[in-house]
């Protein structure tokens, strides 16, 4: 699994079988050019609801039948070759998702952000979980915990990124119980409470992964081998931030070439939830 555009998206590796690769292309192209409306450019904040307004027009489009406008033909065109395996509703959510980061709000407390990751990134998740013929309740529930735990760990990795963008995902109530006001969050700036808040919130992460991390050596074959390495990811990256003293505010840490045999070692040793 190869992760680009900072997000969770996976792109069809050589652990996907070949039969469900023009699926996973479709999926992650629909998903990154919608990333983009959101995020990329110089589109004002109008043109970008705009665009993503006709996105989810020429979604629900080609899932009614009918043909895509000319602006995104190459995105929905393979796609709706691949929507009698995928479901649509779960695409909208993740539309919904890129919606809500035009003006990010600021969140109430775990519940509400945990909110967020169901349609920013569990679905993409349950997409694979369906392609791969997985739809059982308990396989769903880990699913949807560690693609939660990717989006939380991506949001404890990029506090630099996301700061000057604006963007706050740290829950008021974690603010509030460590005693870090929201501006410094945004400025990232470091400290003793600021460390302790990210180490509280990586905490959550962690255990969120664990949860769900049975469902790798549930599945089999290709599939269960790429969950190993996306929760393994998950977990390096969480140690990378404790090993830095849970500096990430001023620090951001990634995972590298140099990691792999780290990570298939991980992969090739899991037994239990980590």
């Amino acid at each position: 699994m190869s992760v680009d555009h900072y997000e969770n998206f996976p792109v069809a590796s050589w652990l996907c079988p070949p039969a469900l690769r023009p699926a996973v292309v479709a999926l992650y192209h629909f998903a990154r050019t919608a990333d983009d409306l959101a995020d990329e450019g110089d589109a004002t904040p109008a043109e970008r609801a705009q665009a993503l307004r006709d996105y989810r027009a020429d979604l629900a489009a080609v899932s009614a039948g009918r043909a895509p406008s000319p602006r995104w033909a190459r995105v929905f065109t393979p796609l709706a070759r691949e929507l009698h395996r995928l479901q649509p509703a779960l695409l909208h959510d993740l539309l919904d998702a890129f919606e809500q980061d035009l003006a990010p709000p600021r969140y109430r407390d775990r519940a509400q952000l945990l909110d967020y990751c169901r349609r920013s990134a569990n679905p993409v998740g349950r997409l694979l979980l369906g392609l791969y013929g997985v739809a059982d309740a308990a396989s769903l529930r880990r699913s949807d915990a560690i693609c939660s735990a990717l989006q939380l760990i991506n949001f404890w990795q990029d506090f630099s990124r996301d700061g000057p963008n604006g963007r706050l995902y740290v829950p008021q109530a974690d603010l509030d119980r460590h005693g870090v006001p929201a501006e410094d969050v945004l400025a990232c700036r470091d400290g003793p409470a600021a460390r302790a808040l990210v180490a509280d919130l990586c905490a959550w992460a962690r255990t969120l992964m664990r949860d769900g991390a049975p469902l790798a050596l549930h599945l089999r074959g290709r599939a269960g081998w790429e969950l190993r390495f996306v929760v393994q990811g998950g977990l390096l990256i969480l140690d990378k931030i404790a090993a830095g003293g849970h500096d990430s505010l001023r620090r951001r840490p990634a995972v590298g070439a140099r990691d792999f045999p780290r990570l298939l070692w991980r992969a090739l040793t899991m037994r239990a939830a980590p």
